[in-house]
């Protein structure tokens, strides 16, 4: 019931209703939908899960008047047909909707990537590719989504690129759509090093746009005298300490940042990937000490390469040479030396990052805090791959695996409104929480025998005890004391 609650507080179902009008079905698209992204939202699953038993045991047979026998796994996929040909029209009643509902301010919006792989060939889908898995399926086929943010996270639109894009090739396609839809308003755009290039920056600039954006590592270098220079630090936050710099050219603005937390961090990798290496390095040095033939220098040098490749954040530590050594049946020998300025640049840089921007007049603090909320977009991409199962895709045609995101994409709208409700309410932050909660209210049906032989039966929702009681109240939602009965009757229906 909270589902259908925020459904209707978005306004969807008169959105959808217009969008797909009834006509001869016997159960409207518009409500086919709401079925699907309901499920979506409160208990992911195949089409066929939802038909067979989830719908069953939720309370939409009697809000929404539709019997359980009529939610069947066609029905539901030829409403994903429907749903995809009104994806931007959905986004634009969102972006509107969502405005008046929490007086939103599209002056920010955040931009990340990710991916998503395919169970199957995915051999009908033309933008299914194998590349850059951070599911860590390299060897699934795959699509990436863009997803923009506002600053609390509250989504405005997406979209779907093939599996081997580039995360830097979408940034003009995704801004471009993004301004094409909702006008060309002065916003600052924040996106991650990943999105960062030459080109796209002076696109950036070239079109007038404000950027904030993250840097690549090698980025650091540059300022390695500002980095060791204690002057004109600012502390932005317990641990965190900025400073701004005037770039090169005097158009931008690069903000350097340490945190004494990401510096523990990247030593404890740096510790670990080099004990790692040291210890493939000793065990390949006495396979080759016991070896007792002569071997080849190729295949231990391609197994060093591995090494490296595979702990990546300490190899350039080292310096790792095979030799000849007569004195040994293999006839080699492995030697291997730390370089010390690669320790001293670590001291220094370990903990920093370097972030440019185009806005002259923002503070340290204000640059770094914005920049963090990218943390948001990367929390909607965690919360649709693992809450609103996301990933893997199992749907093989490539406008069932675009429904399908579609699907995720409103469930996930659904979820935000719900945290916002949460946030304001003062219930923290975490929506599943609250929808496992009001998931254990149940209803009744209550059979009342007549004198003539016939039956009154009222289905009636179990009164919430002392804590649901109070969340119901905190959230601002009422229970209906009686629901509609339409057979076949079920008992103990969870609400």
């Amino acid at each position: 019931m909270a589902g259908w609650t925020l459904w209707r507080a978005l306004q969807l179902d008169t959105a959808l209703g217009a969008l797909l009008p009834a006509g001869r079905e016997a159960v409207s698209w518009a409500t086919m939908a709401a079925v699907l992204v309901l499920a979506r939202l409160c208990e992911p699953a195949s089409e066929l899960h939802i038909a067979e038993t989830w719908y069953r045991q939720t309370a939409l047979e009697d809000l929404l008047g539709v019997p359980a026998d009529l939610v069947n796994e066609d029905r539901l996929y030829r409403a994903l047909d429907r749903l995809l040909p009104h994806k931007r029209a959905l986004e634009s009643h969102l972006v509107a909707r969502l405005r008046e509902l929490f007086a939103l301010d599209y002056d920010l919006l955040l931009d990340d990537v990710t991916s998503t792989y395919f169970e199957g060939p995915a051999a009908a889908n033309p933008l299914a590719h194998r590349g850059y898995s951070r599911d860590h399926r390299p060897d699934c086929k795959q699509v990436c989504i863009a997803l923009v943010v506002t600053r609390e996270g509250l989504p405005l639109g997406y979209e779907v690129f093939a599996g081997n894009r580039t995360d830097v090739t979408t940034v003009e396609e995704i801004v471009g759509t993004m301004e094409a839809r909702y006008g060309l308003a002065q916003r600052i755009w924040v996106m991650d090093r990943g999105m960062t290039s030459e080109e796209n920056l002076a696109w950036l600039r070239a079109s007038g746009r404000r950027y904030l954006l993250g840097t690549p590592k090698s980025e650091l270098r540059k300022w390695a005298r500002a980095l060791t220079d204690e002057r004109d630090w600012t502390t932005v936050r317990e641990g965190v300490d900025a400073k701004t710099c005037l770039g090169p050219e005097g158009a931008e603005t690069f903000l350097l940042v340490r945190s004494v937390e990401r510096r523990e961090k990247e030593r404890a990798m740096h510790t670990r990937f080099g004990q790692r290496i040291e210890s493939g390095v000793a065990r390949l040095a006495r396979r080759l000490s016991r070896a007792r033939r002569p071997l080849e220098r190729g295949p231990i040098e391609r197994q060093i390469g591995r090494l490296l490749a595979h702990n990546p954040r300490a190899a350039g530590r080292y310096v790792i040479d095979v030799v000849a050594d007569p004195t040994t049946a293999s006839g080699l020998r492995v030697t291997w030396t730390s370089r010390p300025e690669w320790d001293d640049w670590a001291r220094v840089s370990d903990g920093c990052y370097v972030l440019r921007t185009n806005i002259p007049d923002w503070s340290p603090e204000d640059l770094w805090r914005t920049y963090v909320q990218l943390a948001d977009a990367e929390a909607a991409f965690r919360i649709q791959k693992s809450d609103l199962a996301l990933r893997p895709i199992w749907h093989q045609r490539a406008d069932r695996v675009q429904a399908h995101i579609l699907v995720c994409f409103l469930a996930y709208v659904l979820w935000k409104t719900l945290e916002q409700w949460q946030q304001r309410a003062g219930l923290g932050h975490s929506p599943r929480t609250i929808l496992e909660e009001l998931r254990t209210i149940p209803s009744t049906d209550v059979v009342l025998p007549r004198t003539d032989g016939r039956e009154v039966r009222l289905r009636c929702v179990v009164r919430p005890d002392h804590a649901q009681a109070a969340l119901l109240d905190r959230l601002g939602l009422d229970l209906p004391h009686r629901l509609r009965l339409t057979p076949p009757l079920a008992m103990a229906t969870p609400v």
